[in-house]
């Protein structure tokens, strides 16, 4: 084990490669975290409203069936046939069954590679970016943590705290070294994140009587100041919004998309989160040389 990581310090194309094929098979683990992770939280809520409006003798209540990240096993949603191993095997699986169910024969969709590729690169790019050592392993690791909010924010319009608050601590466990930042501008950085969108939230409220977005959205810009910094969280909230306006006005006129129908800002935080980690102080730098006066 040790020669292994004495190898990927040495050669920096093994720890790329390496870091790439692992992206990959954590890619489809993530597949299984977009996909579950919402129902489990539904599934745990109905059952403490059943706990709560049920007798209080429930001897007679039935066990339920286990379903979690791991049981049971992954099956096709049209006919029940379980996945297996061999039809498992990141991006490979999907070309070579042709983007159809062995069992039969259903459409499976495009979003499985794509969050499998989306992981390898930027995991890939992370290591490249970063080199071998903890500031690589931190900047994979929110990258993981990143993709499945994202995808889950589309899906279903949530940022679940078992992803977002533990992110929001590992941030702070990667900056006590100063991986980052400095552990004061992480501490510094979680709370003006947070309160930055808070503010907005409530602004927006008291103005328009509506909520503007999500109380997940606080808790992720949170993590990613305690990841980044405070001094990247103006930077992070400038790039998530131009982003969202363009992405946002652009589903208004092509797609037809109502202008009531909400557009989760989550994964906007997200890119902006990626852009400000790879080249947050060149950017911040450019920015304030453009405001510099001659």
């Amino acid at each position: 084990m040790i020669a292994f990581f004495q190898l990927l310090h040495d050669s920096p194309a093994v720890f790329i490669s390496f870091t790439g094929v692992l992206g990959l098979l954590v890619g489809s683990f993530l597949n299984v975290v977009i996909y579950r992770l919402p129902k489990i939280m539904e599934r745990e809520w109905r059952l403490q409203c059943a706990e709560l409006t049920a007798p209080t003798d429930s001897a007679d209540s039935k066990p339920v069936a286990a379903y979690n990240l791991t049981k049971p096993r992954s099956a096709c949603p049209h006919c029940g046939h379980q996945i297996s191993a061999m039809e498992n095997i990141p991006l490979l699986s999907y070309i070579f069954l042709r983007g159809k169910c062995k069992g039969c024969g259903a459409a499976i969709s495009i979003r499985y590679p794509i969050v499998e590729v989306v992981s390898g690169l930027l995991s890939a790019f992370a290591a490249w970016h970063f080199g071998f050592g903890p500031a690589a392993a931190g900047a994979i690791l929110l990258i993981w943590a990143l993709v499945a909010l994202t995808f889950i924010d589309f899906d279903t319009q949530l940022l679940p705290d078992d992803i977002t608050l533990p992110l929001l601590w590992l941030g702070i466990v990667f900056n006590l070294y100063g991986t980052f930042t400095t552990l004061n501008n992480a501490v510094a950085g979680a709370i003006a994140g947070y309160l930055t969108l808070w503010s907005v939230y409530w602004l927006f409220k008291l103005v328009t009587g509506k909520e503007g977005m999500g109380y997940g959205d606080f808790k992720l810009l949170a993590a990613l100041g305690a990841w980044l910094g405070w001094s990247s969280i103006p930077l992070v909230v400038m790039l998530s919004s131009v982003v969202g306006a363009v992405v946002g006005i652009t589903l208004i006129i092509a797609a037809r998309h109502g202008r009531n129908i909400p557009i989760p800002f989550g994964p906007y935080l997200a890119g902006g989160g990626l852009i400000a980690l790879f080249w947050g102080q060149q950017l911040t730098q450019t920015y304030l040389g453009l405001l510099a006066v001659p």
